[in-house]
């Protein structure tokens, strides 16, 4: 594929042990391509869904509709950890006797739905122009204030009452961490808690079933790799589509903006623009009885 310009998405596994940085520098190489990103940073630990952007895909990243993310988590109660996560220092705490699996299960109650969530110092959050993972290296803790978040889903996958081992599937909003809800629960059940394993399973409406593992990604072929690539236009699926005739669709490309009138689909928020052909042309938003030019997506 050297030479050849590849624009859209390349839904990757990725593994542990590995940043998501490194992961975009091998799959530059793997994809012959200069111009690459990723949609959703994991922590190196983390395996699962990071969407590769390639070419002209790589506009999407600051303008991605879908910001929801599922994980499955793994936990273990009993310990607590300066990063909320087995990775962290770890203490282990006095527990006669794990919980139960139902109060597990109630102390998840309170998480669900809307709720507030105090960032863990291990974020990239940043307070007074510092990254907070960079005052906890100096052994610096400061007050955070908790953020709004959603926790659309919570359940308990499974739980070991003899090990206080058990997994988590969340599905949550942008923002939300894992393993403060881990770290949470722990607080709740009074026994302390630690994430021990995140994988995600959804980003950017991309989930595992898409993915390819990054050392099967090293094996395949050209075509292989090029079968796998998915069209820069499915990261706005959650958006309508509006074909436009040939014409409209030579104007909008040069940036000009179309009557509403003139549409033969009536538009009321951000839409998909494409022309007569299928071609993704990019993203319009209807405003002052135009739809006017959001971002273009040329190929």
């Amino acid at each position: 594929m050297s030479g050849t310009v590849l624009n859209g998405v390349f839904c990757l596994e990725k593994p542990a042990e590995m940043t998501s940085f490194l992961c975009c520098a091998v799959m530059r190489g793997v994809l012959h391509q200069k111009k690459i990103g990723h949609a959703g940073t994991l922590d190196p630990m983390a395996t699962g869904v990071l969407p590769i952007l390639c070419g002209n895909a790589t506009k999407a990243m600051d303008i991605l509709p879908c910001g929801d993310k599922r994980y499955r988590a793994g936990f273990r109660l009993g310990m607590t950890s300066d990063t909320q996560d087995i990775w962290g220092n770890v203490t282990k705490t006095d527990v006669a006797k794990f919980p139960s699996a139902d109060l597990v299960e109630a102390a998840l109650s309170p998480l669900r739905g809307d709720i507030l969530q105090v960032p863990p110092m291990t974020s990239a959050l940043k307070k007074d122009g510092v990254r907070l993972y960079e005052l906890a290296r100096k052994g610096v803790e400061i007050e955070r204030e908790p953020r709004p978040v959603t926790v659309y889903e919570l359940s308990l996958v499974s739980y070991d009452e003899q090990t206080g081992e058990g997994v988590l599937d969340c599905f949550v909003s942008k923002g939300t961490y894992v393993r403060t809800l881990c770290h949470d629960v722990g607080q709740a059940l009074g026994c302390g808690a630690v994430m021990t394993a995140l994988c995600r399973t959804m980003a950017a409406g991309y989930t595992l079933a898409d993915c390819v593992p990054l050392e099967r990604a090293k094996t395949m072929s050209a075509d292989e790799l090029r079968a796998h690539l998915k069209p820069t236009e499915t990261v706005f699926l959650p958006y309508p589509a509006v074909t436009v005739s040939a014409a409209q669709a030579t104007r909008f490309q040069n940036g000009g903006a179309l009557s509403l009138d003139r549409l033969q689909t009536n538009v009321t928020a951000t839409v998909r623009v494409n022309a007569p052909d299928g071609t993704f042309l990019g993203l319009g938003e209807p405003r002052d009885g135009e739809l006017k030019v959001y971002k273009l997506f040329p190929a």
